[in-house]
């Protein structure tokens, strides 16, 4: 066994046993009783009903974890890396072809494995708690949309990295970083009005109390907003959300049609509140300069590694490719990956902390914040109070319980 074997392994189940650990405390930390400050909005059977609901897809987890944990060993130590490698080197074509054919034909590998696990997921974990309301024309349809975007967004963007790095030398982790900032600004742009549409439809919120309250609160914190949108989430789920994307012209604020049947007036602007002050505390653009540094560190570190034989060694390839080498470095990344994930997590946690205190702040109204709040969770079956170390390694949001402390907190300073 060679460092990069030991290495990954040892990632491998580390990462898997942290999280079951997780599971198993967050499991044990549920109480039979309702949280006081949920009184009055969880009756009791909703309230066993949000614990089944972690329970089973907890236990879920673990099936899936496992047997995505088997299929990535049995495949390494099976030597499919290598076998898979002598076919498309088989074929004939050029470093490039080659490389976009090994590396999407294991993503397609992985999609019809893991297929199995979102059908049950939709179809009985979610159908059994009232949420789904995909069908299965639905569901199909939208991996095949799924399936035509990644072809015509992600082999191009697959394609430059390959030809960067079979060809630019020394600068290629450069130039890779360069094209990757450009698509990560222009996706902002494209998304909202192309990707988003194909999936789901947007309609502008009718004129009325409600679009009238959001506009009034916009201008009254120098927000230019043009475009409230509602989307049908309803065709796929019951649960409720709302969420701000886009840049310039393409900049949206967009309420899931659930959200507007289950929430007052005050509580959607609270919500949007809460969406604006991601933007105007700048922690999406935050969050976008974070993504390119991350991307820089990546390409840079990938460029030191693809020339370790010891890299293709662990996979038993004798054959040394820039294409094998991105995957084996997908895996070899996983420790540095896991770390990051909690920083960027504790990160997200505390923007979301100062969003909600912006929205109270602003808006005046610390009750209807924590009332949408208190309803999102209800109508989400959320764990009201998930374990510390769960927080730690899931949670891009605060439990809800710490954002309504924080919303009280900022309520009393506003007095």
């Amino acid at each position: 066994m060679n460092v990069i074997t030991f290495i990954i392994l040892s990632a491998l189940f580390f990462e898997f046993t942290i999280h079951l650990i997780a599971d198993i405390l967050n499991i044990n930390n549920i109480r039979e009783s309702l949280p006081a400050e949920f009184l009055g909005y969880y009756d009791e059977e909703k309230y066993k009903k949000s614990q089944e609901y972690l329970r089973i897809n907890t236990r879920f987890g673990w099936i899936s974890g496992i047997a995505g944990l088997l299929m990535v060993l049995g495949f390494w130590f099976l030597k499919g890396f290598p076998q898979a490698d002598h076919y498309v080197r088989s074929l004939g074509y050029g470093p490039v072809v080659t490389g976009i054919i090994f590396i999407v034909s294991l993503v397609i590998l992985r999609m019809l494995l893991s297929l199995p696990f979102s059908i049950y997921s939709t179809f009985v974990i979610e159908e059994k708690f009232g949420f789904n309301k995909t069908t299965p024309g639905l569901f199909f349809m939208d991996l095949i949309k799924s399936i035509v975007i990644g072809i015509i967004i992600g082999i191009p963007i697959l394609a430059g990295i390959l030809t960067f790095f079979e060809y630019a030398g020394d600068m290629a982790w450069l130039f890779c970083w360069l094209g990757a900032t450009v698509y990560t600004i222009a996706i902002q742009y494209i998304f909202p009005v192309w990707i988003m549409p194909m999936f789901n439809r947007f309609n502008p919120v009718e004129d009325g109390e409600l679009k009238k309250s959001i506009l009034s609160y916009a201008s009254s914190i120098d927000f230019p907003l043009k475009n409230i949108y509602v989307m049908d989430g309803s065709r796929r789920s019951n649960k409720s959300n709302a969420f701000f994307t886009g840049f310039g012209k393409n900049r949206r604020i967009v309420l899931y049609d659930t959200l507007i049947n289950q929430h007052s007036v005050p509580e959607l602007t609270a919500i949007l509140a809460h969406e604006m002050g991601h933007y105007k505390l700048k922690h999406i653009l935050k969050g976008i300069i974070t993504s390119i540094i991350h991307m820089g560190f990546i390409f840079y570190i990938l460029s030191v590694l693809l020339s370790y034989a010891g890299l293709y060694n662990a996979f038993f390839l004798e054959e040394r490719s820039v294409y094998a080498g991105l995957v084996f470095f997908g895996l070899l990344f996983t420790p540095v990956e896991f770390i990051l994930n909690i920083v960027m997590q504790a990160i997200s946690r505390r923007h979301e902390f100062e969003a909600d205190r912006f929205a109270v702040n602003t808006t005046g109204n610390p009750d209807a914040m924590a009332g949408a709040l208190k309803k999102l969770s209800v109508s989400n079956l959320s764990n009201l109070e998930p374990h510390p170390l769960y927080v730690i390694l899931n949670y891009s949001h605060p439990p809800v319980y710490k954002r309504i402390s924080s919303i009280s907190m900022a309520a009393g300073d506003t007095k």
